[in-house]
């Protein structure tokens, strides 16, 4: 993989006696693949997990494979890994491509009026402006800035009626990369300052998480904003302390949901993160410092012991207007030791989410309790709606969430309850997680509390806990049936245990691979709230080696699950 230069371009050295009109090219932070200009040069387009081959014809003509590879293509991020690969074939092929784009009619396609998608177009335009116009002549000089400059008013036109949330941010972005990169643009400067200010105090928490509690929105405005501070400096135009801010807060929060190998927790429609992304944008924390424990405007817990690491959510759904991609997730964990994960949620798969967004989305698809089979929040789900919001938004969940740290000398003792089954079923989910101090042992208790006064409801008593495994974790369910031995990749070995329960294997689905969904397996207890209302569990890793273990386990074990 290469890496873009770390300096904003001047695009008036490549233009002597035009220096009036593109004055400086953005830095790119996002990672470049060379290899994958060859692929665009043969007429070979692959986005969002499809491959579409021109032979012959305009990529702009045919018809898109999914909505996600045409958003893809028309936001022209492709355009870095051409510039990757510093030809003078991949620059002549990426004019002919903007040219094709500017003279065809499909260029007003729904999806390319879209403001998220315009105003990524405009950032890559903006950024790849170098590899686009060196060695290009003057007409196409021209006509390219004639074309750059409409797609800017065009999007000030229709920035008011953006969705919220990041679409809306990348908007305020691209006009602010806009005022800056393009000449005789001052008067817009300061309404395209004033406006990204004012929306990255809205959307960007004091303990520096988003809005929507999406940890992959960090990514996403990071790539843009840490560049976009680099372009005010470069037009020695002193950065909005907004933005400043912002950046600052945003950085430890990736610290802080990131795990031992680098990648990150999987909550709210997070995917997976590129290590090598997460290591570039820290690269400019100057901080270094280790993650927060508690984030408590955004709603997550952190616990860290020895190689261990738990993060829990602790937070309600966000606001509808934010929460399309959110989850029902509440009080769900994930746990890793050193760069082996362990217990992990199912998360959303980087490309084709809306074959898994239901199932991804719902309770089940997390670690922690499901109450008679139903997710703690409620999502519009009549297709009417749903186009009309553009979406599916959460419309309830757990408004009453609390969450209390304690260390102890046994460790750190977390204690957590919310109520989204309150109002349906009469209940409330309280949990507690006990890290030892060395971060050998997680105690967990699970508890359904029925509400004062209240009877449970028919047959509405049963519930399940579950705790989905990562797929390099390798599962055989004990024969005493009260437990699950684990194995990591790197032959480390834990023990789950429920004494007192009857413990599943079952099948699971982990979908934020980058290769997409792939199987794996959970950990299943079911019980009867009308009989059993507490489960007690925990993990703990054995101090023998791997190989010794498993002698043991074969000798006494269940059929393992295949994986």
């Amino acid at each position: 993989m290469a890496r873009a230069s770390g300096r904003s371009v001047a695009v008036s050295r490549l233009f002597p006696g035009r220096t009036d009109r593109l004055l400086i090219a953005p830095h790119d932070l996002r990672t470049t693949d060379a290899t994958r200009a060859a692929e665009v040069y043969s007429g070979r387009f692959v986005f969002a997990g499809k491959i579409v081959t021109c032979h012959g014809r305009s990529v702009f003509d045919l018809d898109p494979p999914s909505e996600d590879w045409e958003v893809a293509l028309l936001g022209f991020g492709w355009l870095r890994h051409l510039r990757a690969a510093e030809s003078a074939i991949t620059r002549a092929n990426a004019r002919a491509l903007i040219d094709d784009w500017l003279s065809n009619p499909k260029r007003k396609s729904a999806v390319g009026r879209r403001a998220d998608v315009l105003a990524r177009r405009i950032i890559s335009l903006l950024s790849q402006a170098p590899l686009v116009l060196n060695d290009a002549d003057p007409k196409f000089y021209r006509r390219f800035l004639r074309h750059l400059s409409r797609e800017i008013r065009t999007l000030r036109y229709t920035a008011v009626d953006i969705a919220d949330g990041l679409p809306r941010l990348q908007v305020m972005i691209a006009l602010c990369y806009a005022s800056l990169c393009l000449a005789n643009q001052s008067k817009h400067i300061r309404t395209a300052t004033r406006k990204l200010s004012d929306e990255l105090q809205r959307q960007i928490l004091p303990d520096g998480g988003h809005i929507s509690r999406n940890p992959g929105a960090l990514v996403e405005l990071l790539l843009d904003l840490l560049p976009l501070r680099q372009t005010f400096a470069a037009r020695n135009i002193a950065p909005p302390q907004a933005l400043l801010n912002a950046i600052d807060r945003m950085m430890p929060m990736l610290r802080f949901f990131r795990h031992g190998d680098g990648s990150f927790a999987l909550f709210n429609g997070m995917s997976n993160a590129p290590s090598g992304v997460v290591a570039t944008l820290l690269a400019y924390d100057d901080t270094h410092g280790t993650p927060m424990a508690s984030m408590p405007h955004t709603g997550f817990q952190r616990l860290d012991a020895g190689p261990t690491v738990i993060i829990a959510d602790t937070g309600p759904p966000p606001p509808p207007s934010v929460s399309h991609d959110a989850h029902a997730g509440c009080l769900s964990f994930e746990l890793s030791s050193g760069t082996n994960r362990i217990v992990v949620n199912c998360g959303m798969p980087p490309t084709g989410r809306d074959n898994w967004r239901v199932f991804a989305r719902s309770t089940a698809a997390h670690s922690t309790l499901t109450y008679h089979e139903t997710s703690s929040c409620k999502f519009i789900e009549r297709s009417a709606m749903k186009k009309m919001l553009q979406g599916a938004p959460i419309v309830s969940g757990p408004v009453n969430i609390e969450a209390y740290r304690e260390v102890t000398e046994s460790g750190t003792l977390l204690t957590m309850s919310h109520d989204g089954y309150l109002r349906q079923f009469g209940v409330t989910h309280r949990r507690v997680l006990m890290l030892s101090e060395d971060g050998s042992r997680i105690d967990g208790e699970d508890t359904i509390a029925k509400r004062p006064g209240a009877a449970f409801k028919g047959g509405a008593d049963d519930y399940t806990l579950r705790f989905h495994l990562h797929p390099f974790v390798k599962a055989s369910r004990l024969s005493d049936g009260r437990g699950v031995m684990l194995v990591l990749p790197n032959r480390d070995v834990w023990t789950f245990e429920a004494a007192s329960e009857r413990v599943d294997l079952e099948d699971s689905v982990y979908l934020a691979g980058s290769d997409g969904a792939r199987r794996t397996s959970q950990i299943v207890i079911r019980q009867n709230a009308r009989q059993v209302s507490t489960i007690r569990w925990n993990f703990i890793r054995s101090s023998a080696s791997a190989s010794a273990t498993v002698a043991r386990r074969d000798a006494r074990r269940e059929p393992e699950l295949p994986l």
